[in-house]
């Protein structure tokens, strides 16, 4: 085995991140697979024209994953954040990718998404802090209302 170093960086340069995507993207290529990677983000806007939520996501191979959705907290309890999911789901419906996945820690809002269909994937169990733990969350698209 050759002499090798690790290191961490906070930020992947530019140079190292596409000979990184490249080599994926071939070798996703040599096995007939598709990545469809696209990042993308869907904006709530009041009557003001403010952004008041957000929720970020990206599509990958099949799937759509939920990165991170803020309500402002001025409007929390609105529906807004419904209101997101479901605009999510109707746009993507019926486009060929298959489900939605996210993950979401015990105090940030699990009971929210089983409210709005997602069945749990996995629990990942935090036991110094049961805030922290982590819930993996699936809503496929086509599935029956």
């Amino acid at each position: 085995m050759m002499n090798i170093k690790v290191s961490i960086t906070e930020h992947l340069p530019q140079e190292i991140r596409e000979k990184m995507e490249s080599g994926l993207h071939e070798y996703e290529r040599s096995h007939g697979i598709d990545v469809n990677y696209r990042p993308f983000a869907l904006l709530l806007h009041n009557d003001g024209g403010d952004v008041v939520a957000v929720l970020d996501a990206f599509s990958s191979y099949s799937s759509i994953h939920i990165r991170d959705m803020w309500v402002d907290k001025s409007h929390r309890g609105k529906g807004y954040g419904r209101a997101l999911v479901r605009e999510l789901e109707n746009r993507f419906r019926g486009s060929g990718l298959n489900n939605i996945n996210l993950v979401t820690c015990e105090f940030q809002a699990p009971e929210f998404y089983r409210k709005l269909g997602f069945h749990t994937e996995f629990v990942r169990l935090n036991t110094e802090n049961p805030k922290l733990t982590v819930t993996g969350f699936i809503k496929y698209l086509d599935a029956p209302k």
